[in-house]
């Protein structure tokens, strides 16, 4: 196993299409909820323990080879809306394109004719993972970073916010993402022995309104 892959799968600058979410922040900005780097940090703690902590484990079971088609079912129990069903689906499409180009896989070749209109990221984060040599661990802290970098990166742009102010949220959260990383590979443990349904389906209703008001928008800067 390369460590190293851990950075180039997590890396920003690799794509997979995540620049283009906002991670639910452009509604949250616009809603008020977003102000400055404290309602940040607030809105991403938020996100990091429930759709954060779901994707995580996720990425986690299929990083330990649990079927991706029960997975894929199981993120749709969890994903109420519709927009982020189908915005999950998008950059789910979006990695397994530059998954397959990076660590050319069986897996990912059988994972891509199942899903043609892709499967849901978390799920391909975690087969691109072991397709990268990488385990639970480093699936599952992948996913919670994202989770919470992607609304950080965002709200730089939507609000103009400092750069090091949105890095410095990031830097706080990590004792958060540790935590959040381990709870997640228990559950893909407890995923292989016992099923799907020991998956934590921890909600964020505000997440899936603001997706829905986001994605009637007639003009946006994000996808959602």
């Amino acid at each position: 196993m390369s460590r190293a892959a851990l950075l180039v799968l997590a890396d920003g600058r690799f794509p997979a299409g995540g620049h283009a979410h906002s991670g639910g922040a452009e509604a949250a900005v616009k809603a008020g909820l977003i102000t400055g780097a404290a309602s940040l940090e607030d809105f991403c703690r938020g996100r990091l323990h429930t759709a954060g902590l779901v994707a995580a484990s996720l990425a986690a079971a299929a990083a330990l080879g649990v079927d991706v088609v029960a997975l894929d079912e199981a993120a749709d129990a969890r994903t109420p809306s519709p927009a982020l069903r189908t915005a999950a689906r998008k950059l789910g499409r979006q990695l397994m394109r530059a998954a397959r180009a990076t660590w050319p896989s069986g897996e990912l070749d059988a994972v891509a004719r199942e899903f043609p209109k892709g499967a849901h990221q978390p799920v391909v984060l975690g087969v691109a993972a072991r397709a990268a040599g990488l385990g639970a661990v480093d699936a599952a802290y992948c996913a919670a970073y994202e989770s919470v970098s992607g609304p950080a990166s965002a709200t730089v742009r939507l609000l103009s916010l400092d750069p090091f102010d949105a890095t410095a949220v990031l830097a706080r959260l990590a004792p958060e993402m540790d935590r959040v990383a381990d709870r997640a590979v228990e559950a893909g443990r407890a995923v292989v022995g016992c099923g799907v349904d020991e998956l934590p389906a921890a909600s964020a209703p505000l997440l899936e309104i603001g997706a829905e008001v986001h994605a009637a928008w007639a003009v946006r800067l994000f996808a959602s």
